[in-house]
């Protein structure tokens, strides 16, 4: 049984600030859990040739913001910010990476949108659960937050494959045909 096959997961985590554009982290989550099936919206690599974030994108950005060019910064960024938003929304479960040295405002955002939907956020903080900010734990059930990737794959993998499971009214599985 892995009742998380087909099912949509979108990688949460920031990019703009992130020394690698928020890439290794996201590559290492769909390869360790690549035998799950789980269909992965990765915001470093959308499934879209449009709202494309990378190296370039980041430094026009950069660039444009030091000129003072914030409309134009506005203009490009709109439809990126939309596109993530609907990744999130469509996607039935987040795996988020929080590092408290990397802002993350499009993160925080994309939490928050789907913490009112009730979908299951699984975090990773990189500097461990005990440095997360107490305003998550109110948000999100704490069994979901971890200090490590390894104990979050665990979880991933005992949600995908366990007969019992506590739900937290926020997992709900999908029947697909094959």
């Amino acid at each position: 049984m892995n009742r998380l096959a087909k099912h949509r997961c979108y990688l949460c985590g920031p990019m703009e600030f992130a020394p690698d554009g928020g890439v290794n982290w996201r590559e290492y989550v769909k390869e360790q859990l690549a035998d799950l099936k789980i269909y992965w919206f990765d915001p470093c690599n959308k499934p879209t040739d449009d709202f494309i974030e990378d190296d370039t994108t980041h430094e026009l950005l950069r660039s444009s913001k030091a000129m003072g060019r914030f409309d134009f910064v506005r203009e490009m960024v709109k439809p990126i910010r939309c596109f993530d938003l609907r990744m999130s929304d469509v996607s039935d479960f987040l795996i988020v990476h929080l590092d408290n040295t990397i802002p993350a405002f499009g993160t925080i955002e994309e939490i928050s949108n789907a913490n009112r939907e009730k979908k299951p956020i699984l975090v990773h903080v990189e500097q461990g659960a005990k440095t997360a900010s107490s305003w998550l734990f109110a948000m999100i059930p704490p069994c979901m937050v971890f200090s490590t990737w390894e104990d979050l794959f665990a979880y991933v993998r005992h949600i995908a494959t366990d007969e019992k499971i506590e739900r937290m009214n926020r997992w709900f599985f999908f029947n697909f045909d094959d």
